[in-house]
């Protein structure tokens, strides 16, 4: 494990935790807009499979605890799994597809995530609806975000790379 990299992941789930914060004070345009997702897509892009995995996983958990959201249930459980697989996705994909096509991997990967949770824990969950509608519900209420973040993301990412070429993580 190198120590730039767990201090980037640190960095990666401090934002996760706050952006939120930040997005709730202007209503429920964070339940749309995803902030969360902002720094796990970025962890995974940036620091790889593995950190991006950690950050993905962490991010949720920390948050619930310091900040009641996500809710400990039923919605922990399944961000964990959705943004464990994100930044696992992602990470594992941006070695041979660009940061767009890999974002959109680990959307697939993620939302399929949530539905094995769902199927398997969703009456533990007190989850009545049917998974695979469930996600859909999710998918459309969050359409903007997940455009905004498959618009945003890759563009950070890039300029990133471009303004830190010099430094290990962006080579």
């Amino acid at each position: 494990m190198s120590t730039k990299k767990t201090v980037f992941a640190g960095f990666f789930v401090a934002l996760g935790v706050l952006l939120p914060i930040a997005f709730h004070a202007f209503g429920p345009v964070a339940r749309i807009l995803s902030p969360m997702h902002i720094p796990v897509f970025l962890g995974g892009l940036i620091l790889g499979p593995v950190y991006g995995l950690i950050v993905g996983v962490v991010t949720p958990i920390i948050s619930s605890f310091l900040t009641g959201m996500p809710p400990l249930l039923p919605m922990l459980p399944m961000m964990v799994a959705e943004l464990g697989a994100y930044g696992l996705v992602s990470g594992l994909l941006s070695r041979k597809l660009n940061p767009w096509l890999a974002m959109l991997g680990a959307i697939i990967c993620g939302r399929t995530a949530i539905v094995l949770v769902l199927l398997l824990f969703g009456e533990m969950l007190q989850i009545k609806a049917e998974p695979i509608a469930y996600v859909w519900g999710g998918i459309a209420a969050g359409a903007p975000g997940i455009l905004i973040q498959l618009l945003l993301i890759p563009f950070i990412v890039k300029q990133l790379k471009m303004a830190f070429s010099h430094h290990e993580l962006f080579k």
